[in-house]
Parts: structure tokens; C-alpha cells; sequence
């Protein structure tokens, strides 16, 4: 099982006490652990700025909401909770502005980890927009690059689709909804399918449905989560520039696919590469965009777990054996037969974080294949 809260009452409380995130996000810092912070007090709570509605929230959270989410949470061993306390909350999400202090994650939570592109674009696009979309999501699947969109209409659910076509296909759904409920309900079947190959993310609650203020706040955890954010097609006033302007607000690349000038959906496309956005024609484009942020994050990741630059050789030596004992006993965990990250975290005692991080490096060396979040020693 990966790695997840002993006692997620405390985060959840948390979280259902709503208001202001800094306060929350603060007393996590100054305390450790959820459970810590629930044990400060109100004297604590008070102290890290939390205003005396959250307070009362959080001694007293309301019932039904509470009880939802400890059923969410015990119904499958593939619900996980991840806190800003957790190790295994995503690194490149941790560095974009205001993160959310908790994900709800039904699937591979690992994903979160893995280099990821944000597909995004209208929800009532041409015939040509979805297709973009498809050969786009498919290519990009096909070099092991994590596809991340909304599960919205249109451009979102032919990026996903096309994502989950490919052989071994994995890919993300943000979503404006608590991660039991799909938006719209036509996109069930597709929630479920992203959730048994990929992962569902969500910063609400079990249960919570959809509103017009959750789905631009949706979109950020989008734009943190991805490398990068390709917008297919978009008119000028689309939600999808929404999640480019936060892309870029967090440092992060931002691609859009031109169009005729006279379709109204290239409008948006048009204006973003006018403000100074990528070109780009095919995946290759952002791919090639991509290579220093992919050096960047493993890097980052390896620096975050103070690990070596290099990943041992095919068959290590007792020397590499020695001074890179971890990657050793992943290698030696790793078999010719696809393994999931669950028993990875069994046969070697690392962490989902220290395995998600090793794994990505070894998968860029050429070492390592993934499929459907599964593992194996490549060739």
C-alpha cells in the first residue's frame, strides 16, 4: 500500500475547516503532522492566524462531511489523502503559488511525481481541435510523459482519451468536483477508467459537487502539476487561458497550437503566442521545449532526497553497490515482470517519493519501462 496519513482524521478536520489556506498551511509547518496540530489547541490555532470561524471548524468539523471523507478514505487501498505536511506531496505542485493544502488522489498517487504536460483547450471544439488534441495527448503518452487535463468537454476528454488509447497509457484528471463525482456525469465511465490507469485528483472532498468558483481554482493545480500547458484551441474568453496565466505565473512553459484566423476558437490560441507563448505545430515542438525542465526536475528531485546525479549501471558493481545503496535495492527489487509501486515500497522500505524520484531518473536513463503505472527492468 503507498504511503498515506495513519490517522487521517486530524488532516481531514483540517481541511473541512475551510477559510483562508496560509493559516492552515502554517500550522502544518509549525507542528509537523495533522495530528500535532489539532493537539496545539485553540491557543495554537489562534497563533499561526487561523480566524475564529476555522477554529470552530476545526474542533468541531461537521459530521456528514467528516464521516464521507474516513469512507472515501477506508473504501479502497487506491484512496489516498495527501497533506502539505506529506513528503509525498508533489514537488512541482509544492512550488507554484498557492497550492492547496491537501489532494484527494483515487489511483496512482506515484503520477503525481512523474514529468507531466497539461493538455487544455475549449469544451466545444472544431473536429479539428479534437483531433489535435488526440494526436497531441497520444504522442506526448508515447514518449512517457504523463498527460494532465480537467476531464472537462471537448478538448479535455479527447486529450484523455487518446492518452488511455495508447499502450500502456496513463494520464491525470484535475477535478472541479470532490474525486468520487464527475463533471459533467456523462464523463462517469471516463473518471473511472483515468482512475484504474492513472489518477483523479482533487482538492475537495469526498462528495463535494461542482461549482462556477471551483473549476479557475481547479485550473492551477493543473498549471502546478505540469511542465508545461498546451492550450489546442480556446477563444478569447476561455478557461483555458486561465490555467496558461497560471502556468506561466508559476514559471512553467506555456505552448498554443495556431489556428485559421478565421475560426473564432484560434482567437485565444493567437493572443497567447502574441503575449509570447510557444508555437507549436506537434508534439515533437514541446517536446524539445521540454528537455531542460526535464533535466530540471530530476535534478530537483534528487536534490529534494539528497541523492547522486548518476543511477547505477545496468548490472551495478559492489562498488556502486555500496555508495548508491538505495538505487541497489530498487534494482534488485525491480524484475523483466511489470511490479507496481506498492510492492517496490515493500520489497525495499523506501518511500513512494524516494521510488517515484529514482524511478523517473532511471526511466529517463533508459533503464526502466512503465505501463499503467507498473515497473520493470527495460530490455
Amino acid at each position: 500500500m503507498s504511503r498515506r496519513d495513519d490517522a487521517p482524521d486530524a488532516l481531514l478536520r483540517l481541511i473541512l475547516a475551510g477559510g483562508a489556506a496560509n493559516p492552515r498551511r502554517r500550522l502544518l509547518e509549525r507542528h509537523g503532522s495533522p495530528e500535532a496540530a489539532f493537539a496545539a489547541g485553540a491557543g495554537g490555532w489562534r497563533a499561526a492566524g487561523m480566524d475564529l470561524e476555522q477554529i470552530r471548524a476545526f474542533a468541531a468539523p461537521a459530521p456528514a462531511p467528516l464521516a464521507a471523507g474516513r469512507d472515501w478514505l477506508s473504501a479502497s487501498p487506491h484512496h489516498h489523502l495527501l497533506g502539505w505536511h506529506s513528503p509525498d506531496y508533489p514537488p512541482l505542485l509544492r512550488g507554484s503559488p498557492n497550492p492547496p493544502l491537501a489532494l484527494f488522489v483515487d489511483g496512482d498517487p506515484a503520477l503525481l511525481w512523474r514529468p507531466s504536460v497539461a493538455l487544455v483547450g475549449s469544451r466545444s471544439p472544431s473536429a479539428g481541435g479534437r483531433d489535435n488534441a488526440a494526436a497531441f495527448a497520444g504522442a506526448l503518452t508515447r514518449t512517457g510523459l504523463v498527460v494532465v487535463s480537467g476531464m472537462a468537454a471537448g478538448i479535455d476528454a479527447a486529450a484523455h482519451e487518446s492518452a488511455l488509447a495508447q499502450p500502456g497509457g496513463t494520464t491525470l484528471a484535475v477535478l472541479g468536483t470532490g474525486p468520487d463525482l464527475a463533471y459533467p456525469r456523462r464523463h462517469a465511465s471516463l473518471r473511472d477508467r483515468i482512475a484504474a490507469a492513472g489518477a483523479v485528483v482533487s482538492e475537495h472532498p469526498p462528495g463535494v459537487g461542482p461549482h462556477p468558483s471551483h473549476f479557475p481554482r481547479r485550473n492551477r493545480i493543473i498549471a502546478g502539476l505540469s511542465l508545461a500547458t498546451v492550450v489546442i484551441e480556446a477563444a478569447e474568453r476561455s478557461g483555458a487561458l486561465i490555467t496558461a496565466r497560471q502556468a506561466a505565473d508559476s514559471g512553467r512553459d506555456v505552448f498554443a497550437v495556431p489556428g485559421s484566423i478565421h475560426n473564432p476558437l484560434a482567437r485565444g490560441c493567437h493572443r497567447l503566442i502574441r503575449d509570447g507563448a510557444g508555437l507549436v505545430e506537434s508534439a515533437a515542438d514541446v517536446i524539445d521545449g521540454l528537455a531542460p525542465q526535464l533535466t530540471g526536475l530530476v535534478r530537483t528531485l534528487r536534490e529534494h532526497l539528497h541523492e547522486p546525479e548518476q543511477t547505477p549501471p545496468e548490472q551495478p558493481s559492489r562498488t556502486d553497490a555500496g555508495e548508491h545503496a538505495d538505487y541497489q535495492k530498487l534494482w534488485n527489487a525491480l524484475g523483466h515482470d511489470p511490479t507496481g509501486m506498492d510492492r517496490l515500497s515493500e520489497r525495499t522500505g523506501l518511500t513512494t517519493a524516494a521510488l517515484s524520484s529514482m524511478l523517473l531518473a532511471m526511466e529517463l536513463d533508459g533503464r526502466v519501462s512503465v505501463e499503467h503505472g507498473r515497473y520493470c527492468r527495460k530490455g
